[in-house]
Order: structure tokens, then sequence, then C-alpha cells
């Protein structure tokens, strides 16, 4: 069983997407491994977001736990990890690309990355098939 199983046992969809994925530095980490190309703890500290060690440290064992995330040792450096998006994480593109659609939209104080807003507009499948391929390493 899952541990956002264990959480929440009202059998809600939203319930048990919040458990799994649902907080701020979560959904952060999230972004930064698919927009960002981050992959590293340090590269995570470095995002300009605070976030605190522990919380870090915390939220990363969280999602692999999930199965969101995996992690490996660094090739070029063995005391070093590389986090990637497992196939569950990369399914969560499509709610990231919504939730960009809707900060977008609604949030007027911040640019909210107008780059990815307009892309996701013009070509939401597009958008979609090349984060995919680039996440992957396909090439199509």
């Amino acid at each position: 069983m899952s541990q956002s199983a264990k959480k929440h046992g009202s059998g809600c969809p939203v319930a048990f997407a919040l458990d799994t994925f649902g907080d701020r530095w979560s959904l952060l980490v999230i972004r930064d491994l698919m927009l960002r190309g981050n992959e590293t703890y340090g590269e995570f500290l470095e995002s300009g977001e605070g976030i605190a060690t522990n919380v870090l440290a915390d939220r990363l064992k969280g999602l692999e736990a999930e199965g969101i995330i995996d992690k490996s040792p660094d090739p070029d450096n063995r005391r070093r990890n590389i986090y990637r998006l497992t196939d569950k994480g990369l399914d969560l593109a499509p709610v990231v690309m919504e939730m960009i659609r809707w900060a977008g939209k609604y949030d007027s104080s911040r640019e909210a990355r107008k780059g990815n807003v307009r892309l996701i507009e013009n070509d939401s499948d597009g958008f979609l098939a090349s984060l995919r391929s680039r996440l992957t390493g396909d090439i199509q």
C-alpha cells in the first residue's frame, strides 16, 4: 500500500493526489525536474524558492517512496545522487501544464513564465510531446 493510500482512506481521487504530491515543495521539486532540468540536491536548493535542507530531503524521500521520482548515484561524483521522474512522475506533466495555464490566466502580478504559457496555449500536445521526449531521451 502506498504512503498516500495510508494517509487518506476516503477514496476521493483529489485527496489521493494531494496526499501523494500536493504540498508546495513536492510540486516545486516536480516542476524543477520537469521544466528546469534540475536533477541534484544542490540544484534544487539553488532554485530560488528558499526550501530548507531538511524539508527538501523529506520531500525527495517522500516522492521516491511514492514512485514519482527515483535516484541513482551520479556517475561523475559518487557522493552525489541524480533524481529523475519515473513514468508515474512523467504522467504528472498534464497536471503541471494546467497549473501553468491557470497561473497564466489569473496571476497578474507575475510573468507566470509567459513563454511556457504561450507554448501550452498554442500547442499543448506539442509542448507535452517535447517535454516527454526531452525527459525520456526519446527522439521523435
